[in-house]
């Protein structure tokens, strides 16, 4: 079957592909690991409210109007490790150029919680996410949004810190960080990844002293590690 980047089901063409990253199943809900879900269903509520969730692409996918365009709202469903069949699909089902069209919401443990920080492209990191995109996609070259949760501390495993859930003080900054992605993602979608970069990365803040000594630094990696 031909494919293009209209709709069928009103031939309005879909021109941004905006994917959260995490884990699908009640015991993942609100947990580190799960930023990119978190914004997405924000993003959703804010930008989409009464849509219709559908299966496809090995996910759940909403349409949604951004600043006058449309676009598709992705949660993969494959488990973090294996995001990069859902996100290739959709971006070739709609024929959407993953360099200017596509943004990856992902959690960063190399940010302090309530910061969040946006790339053109880069390395994975050692994001499990991020490196099956790559994967799949056979590119590193697609924007990405990190979101901050704080490096992990020195005594904890770093599978379970990230799966692990929010503390109060990282829940009530991630609604500031929530806030801010929304913003930035609307810039995206309107005026591209440069502007948005332009706008919304602030400079680095202080780690807290309870984080300085396992804190990442930004100029070492492109993307956070993670499970």
């Amino acid at each position: 079957m031909a494919t293009s980047n209209m709709d069928p089901s009103d031939g309005v063409p879909i021109v941004k592909l905006i994917v959260g990253l995490g884990n699908p199943g009640h015991e993942y809900e609100k947990t580190r690991h799960n930023a990119g879900f978190l914004v997405l269903d924000a993003l959703a509520a804010k930008h989409a409210s009464g849509g219709i969730v559908k299966s496809k692409f090995h996910g759940a996918v909403l349409d949604a109007m951004i600043g006058g365009e449309k676009c598709l709202l992705l949660k993969p469903l494959t488990y973090m490790n294996r995001s990069g069949q859902s996100v290739a699909e959709a971006a070739r089902f709609y024929k959407l150029d993953p360099a200017k069209d596509v943004l990856v919401v992902v959690d960063d443990l190399a940010l302090p919680s309530g910061k969040i920080r946006l790339r053109a492209s880069g390395g994975s990191g050692g994001h499990n996410g991020l490196s099956d995109i790559d994967r799949v996609l056979g590119t590193q070259n697609y924007p990405r949004l990190r979101v901050g949760i704080d490096a992990k501390p020195d005594f904890m495993d770093q599978a379970a810190y990230v799966t692990g859930r929010f503390t109060d003080e990282q829940w009530a900054l991630l609604q500031d960080s929530i806030e801010s992605s929304i913003k930035a993602i609307q810039c995206f979608v309107s005026q591209g990844i440069t502007m948005a970069m332009n706008k919304f990365n602030a400079p680095a803040l202080e780690p807290r002293p309870s984080q300085k000594k396992s804190q990442v630094s930004e100029d070492q990696t492109s993307d956070t590690a993670n499970t």
